[in-house]
This record gives C-alpha cells, structure tokens and sequence, in this order.
C-alpha cells in the first residue's frame, strides 16, 4: 500500500516506475480495511488465514468490488 497526495501525484510516481495504477482508495477506506483484517490477534492458537470466501466477503463488505480486488 502507497499513500499520495493527489491523481497526479499517483500518475507521475507510475509513469517514473513504469507501473500500471492499481486500486485507489481514499484514506479512511484504507484504514476500514485494516481495521477489517487486522481485528483477529495472530499471537492466539486459535487464529487460521482466513479462506479465499471469507476474504472475498471482506472485500465485498467494505465495498471493493473492482477487477483490481478479484482474487480468482
């Protein structure tokens, strides 16, 4: 994850390094999926890497539904 000022701030920084735009997002869309993904303490035993559905249904829930987040 990269934070920029501006669209132009993205189009300059991928035209420099030759990379396709990804999905952008604004800030408190970024921080939602943090807090989205990072609630469970991986410290516990009981913690497993959620599956493919419970992840596609995180995406979903906080509304990223673009080619960019498809994961199949």
């Amino acid at each position: 994850m990269l934070f920029f000022r501006s669209e132009e701030h993205i189009e300059r920084w991928c035209g420099t390094w030759r990379l396709d735009k990804g999905a952008v997002i604004p800030l408190a869309q970024g921080w939602e999926l943090a807090r989205a993904w990072y609630t469970e303490d991986r410290r516990e035993p009981s913690w497993r890497r959620r599956t493919l559905e419970e992840t596609e249904a995180v995406f979903a829930q906080l509304g990223f539904t673009t080619e960019f987040w498809n994961l199949r």
